[in-house]
């Protein structure tokens, strides 16, 4: 059914199960509540968590494999109610979109890939879970191997997709590999470009920095809902505006709109709000500018992709009315 989420719900007599299909929650099936705790065991047992445990949150992985397809769960747990619920993000491994076309429209994609050519500095793909920051970074990655051999680390929690011709280190702060000491040590391996899952706290945000400014391309994801925000989040972890104008080549705010067309049949691509040079600077000191002077909001990207087709006047209208609330 394609669904990138499935999200078991529990109850004293039931758990109810929901799938997330192109972004939305639909309901599927209802179990009892004692095929749910069956369950529940055997997806904690097999991705490595503690079955005793039930109050604490906990997080595993398991490979699974579907014919000739393998998939990577991302099984996440959260004590409700004497219970424990149960969300599962499914991450395919195979080749899924070339890079050209994950994104709507194809001006995007040849601005983004010219920040790639800076030799260091940092790069950061924000937007909402489930938005496609990952797998933004992973397509770029994949595209700058192809036509030269840098050499390329990534630090992630979890490892999503494994990729070719580049280190990907699995953080486990049991066993002492935090995104600071996996930094440190990616350091060591002379990288040319290095990848972090996510910059979620101040350690993090500044071995990204000191990393960009050492010579290093660093390219990783922040949740902020736009370039402003984003700003504020890097401000809020202890880096200054001076760290900020020396390090930050772009930002890149992603959002996945579902494309109506037959031929683009069941499937998202990804508009992007696009913030870089003096725009940036601009940003960065808190200065007034001009937002339409080369900067196009989700809302003019939105309007584009409806006058040229590409989604309908129903979902555009729905995203107007959230936006007006």
């Amino acid at each position: 059914m394609e669904a990138s989420d499935i999200h078991f719900s529990p109850s004293a007599e039931k758990a109810t199960i929901y799938f997330r299909i192109q972004g939305k929650r639909q309901f599927f099936k209802s179990i009892p509540a004692s095929t749910y705790q069956l369950l529940l065991t055997y997806f904690k047992f097999n991705s490595s968590m503690d079955i005793g445990e039930l109050r604490r949150p906990q997080n595993g992985t398991i490979k699974f494999y579907l014919e000739s397809l393998v998939y990577s769960l991302r099984l996440s747990t959260l004590p409700v109610k004497g219970t424990e619920s149960l969300a599962i993000r499914i991450l395919p491994q195979e080749e899924t979109l070339p890079i050209d076309q994950l994104f709507l429209f194809p001006k995007q994609l040849k601005h983004m890939m010219r920040w790639i050519t800076k030799r260091s500095g940092l790069i950061l793909i924000t937007g909402p879970t489930g938005s496609g920051k990952t797998t933004t970074l992973y397509a770029i990655l994949s595209s700058i191997l192809k036509d030269k051999p840098f050499q390329a680390i990534t630090l992630e929690d979890p490892i999503e997709k494994e990729l070719e011709d580049i280190l990907q280190v699995q953080l486990n702060e049991k066993a002492g590999i935090t995104y600071q000491s996996g930094f440190k040590a990616a350091l060591r391996h002379d990288p040319d470009i290095i990848m972090v899952g996510e910059i979620r706290d101040a350690g993090t945000a500044h071995f990204a920095l000191e990393a960009s400014l050492s010579g290093h391309l660093v390219l990783s994801t922040i949740h902020a809902t736009h370039g402003l925000g984003t700003i504020f989040r890097l401000k809020e972890f202890g880096l200054t505006t001076a760290d900020l104008i020396q390090s930050l080549i772009a930002i890149a705010s992603i959002q996945l709109i579902p494309i109506s067309t037959i031929k683009h049949a069941n499937r998202r691509g990804a508009i992007l709000e696009l913030l870089d040079g003096t725009l940036l600077e601009k940003h960065i000191k808190g200065k007034e500018f001009n937002r339409l002077t080369g900067y196009q909001t989700f809302d003019h990207l939105r309007r584009k992709a409806l006058a040229y087709g590409y989604i309908s006047e129903t979902y555009y209208q729905q995203t107007q009315e959230n936006n007006d609330t």
